[in-house]
Order: structure tokens, then sequence, then C-alpha cells
């Protein structure tokens, strides 16, 4: 069997934060031996600092263990971070000079020309941007890879297969976001019950650009980003988790809706090959039904990490159109990291 690799937390007792040590215990490849938070954190134990949120106790192995602030050194080889975006630009970068490697759910350097910004099912190859990475910030040992916005991933997954198939021409995406992806308290109960939050800031901007890095290509040691464009528009529903997406696209040429169907249900990739601890047997579950995905009975699927995928139709506008679901705090966020540092070991990076 394997070593264990010691990891941190930076943002431990947030949202993300307690999802990555939900998803950690027990893990056959990590053992969470570090925690990082806020200066109202700093110096408590992590059962003082955090107000424990998920289904279920704590876990006891991390429940004593004091939290430090998000800067190195920590007890630990590698740290998964969801700090907010503005405190992780000068944590991440010092964690990486000082020689961590550094696993990303924070929006702070996706777009980077030299930071992979990575789907493992979809774009692997973005791995190789780590040497020119080093290089280019003078980092030793250390680096930086991020996973993208909990949408963008959904949306990422769910038109790889297509984009490899059929070629793709233009994406419009209208996503249906859970409040957990605002974290906690987050929106406000009198502005969500009986409503809809037509605006997210940030969120459409995040879909558009990150989806055409991640599906796009290597040319030498840089990221041509898919030429097609990418049209968002995301709304807050009263949902606890489940991000949706009703996506119409226009593909590069023509497909049969038996064959749409096909690329869905038969994608499998890399992480499945290697039989990666987190990655689901099948990253993409086609339903058939005429009324799923649904959040409450769909976002589990694959432990959380497969995209639900339905109503799949050919369209009157453009050519095809589908309703993705994912789960956003597993998929989309702390899975996600997860993932990523497995095929970082099974890749020989770590």
């Amino acid at each position: 069997m394997s070593r264990k690799y010691r990891v941190g937390i930076l943002g431990a007792t947030g949202t993300v934060g307690q999802r990555f040590i939900q998803l950690l215990e027990g893990h056959p490849q990590f053992e969470v031996t570090a925690l990082a938070a806020s200066e109202r954190s700093t110096g408590k134990t992590y059962r003082e600092a955090c107000a424990w949120r998920l289904a279920g106790e704590m876990p006891e192995s991390v429940a004593s263990l004091a939290v430090g602030a998000p800067a190195p050194p920590l007890d630990c080889e590698l740290v998964f971070s969801s700090l907010p975006g503005g405190i992780a630009r000068v944590s991440e970068e010092a964690f990486a000079r000082a020689g961590y490697a550094v696993i990303s759910n924070s929006s702070a350097f996706r777009m980077d020309e030299d930071v992979p910004l990575l789907i493992p099912e979809v774009n692997h190859g973005h791995l190789s941007l780590l040497d020119a990475q080093r290089k280019q910030r003078n980092f030793d040992k250390g680096f930086i890879v991020t996973n993208p916005n909990c949408s963008t991933i959904m949306l990422a997954l769910a038109l790889a297969p297509l984009d490899a198939r059929f070629g793709i021409e233009s994406v419009v995406a209208t996503t249906m976001q859970a409040l957990s992806g605002a974290g906690y308290p987050g929106v406000a109960s009198l502005d969500i019950i009986d409503n809809v939050l037509p605006y997210i800031a940030g969120e459409e901007e995040k879909i558009e650009s990150e989806t055409r890095k991640i599906l796009g290509q290597m040319v030498g040691t840089q990221i041509e980003h898919a030429p097609f464009k990418v049209s968002a528009q995301c709304y807050r529903v009263n949902v606890s988790d489940g991000h949706m997406a009703a996506v119409r696209v226009k593909l590069a040429r023509t497909a049969k809706p038996d064959e749409v169907r096909e690329a869905f249900a038969s994608f499998t990739a890399l992480p499945q090959e290697l039989q990666l601890h987190t990655a689901p047997a099948r990253p993409i579950v086609v339903r058939d039904e005429a009324d799923r995905p649904q959040p409450r009975l769909d976002r589990d699927n694959g432990s959380g990490m497969s995209v639900t995928v339905g109503r799949i139709a050919p369209d009157g506008v453009l050519d095809y159109r589908f309703v993705a679901l994912s789960h956003n705090t597993i998929r989309g966020a702390a899975g996600a990291a997860i993932l990523n540092a497995e095929l970082l070991i099974a890749t020989g990076r770590l």
C-alpha cells in the first residue's frame, strides 16, 4: 500500500473546508495533519473554532487539531485551499514558494496562463503547464493547481464528450445554483424564500472564461482556449445542495439524438482507467425520465462526483438542449480538488 500524504486545509472552518475534512476522513492516500483559518479561529482547537454544519459529527481525527494561520510553515506536504479569493492569492503563492503543492478551490489563480485549471476527466494534459509555472515563478518543489468554479465543472464535464465527438460552435447555459454555493450563512432567508435571485456576482464571467480554458488545447507550452463562445446566466434558487444548468449547444457537425445520448453515457477518461479513489465509475449519468435530473434525487450520484444529464432533445434554435446537475460542494469544490490531488500522485507529480 502506498504511503499517506500529510495534508493541510486552508479555510478549514468554512463550508468547503468542512467538506474537505468529511471527504478526507478515512481516505487511503491522505491524512489531515494541519488546519488553517482566519484570525478569529487561530490558536483554538478545530472543535472550538468550527461550527460543524454537515450531516453527522465532526471527525474526531481533526477535532483536537490546533487551527493555525493560512501561511507557511504548516505540518503537511500539500495544502487544499478553500480561501476567499483576495486572501488566496497571497497565501497560496506563499505556500507554493515554500515548497508545498497547492491544490486550490479558490478563484485567485484559475485564469493565470501557467496554472492548470483542472478537471481530470477533461484536460489532464494541462498538467504539463507545471514545468513552465515553476520556471516562471521560481518555485522549487511547490506548484499551484486549481479546480474550476462549481458550475463551470458541471458544464465543462458535460460538454467534453460532445466537443470530442462532434465539435462545439457555441453554448448557452442558464444555471440554477444552490444556497450552499454562497457559503455560510450565505443568502439571507428573507431574500430567497418565495424568490429567485437573478444575479450571482462574478459567476457568469467565470463560467464563460473558465469553460474555454478547460476545453482548450495545449499548443507548445501554452493553452489555446477553445474557439467557441459561451453565454451564461446565473440564478440563485432555494435548494440546499446541487447546481443545475439548462444548456443549449450548437455542434460543429450533425449528430443524431441517440449519438448525443451515447456520447454522454459512454464517457470515461483517465481517472476511471486509473481507478482513482474519488473518481466515479460513470462521470456522466444519463436519466431518460421527462422530469430528471432533480437536485434532491440526483445530486449524490457517484458519491456526489457524477454529473447527471437529462432532458436531452433537439433544439429549435441551436442543435441540442439538455439539463445538467452536480453536487456543488463535492464535484463542484472539495471532491474536485481531492481528485486533482489523486491524479497528481498517479502521474508522479506528487
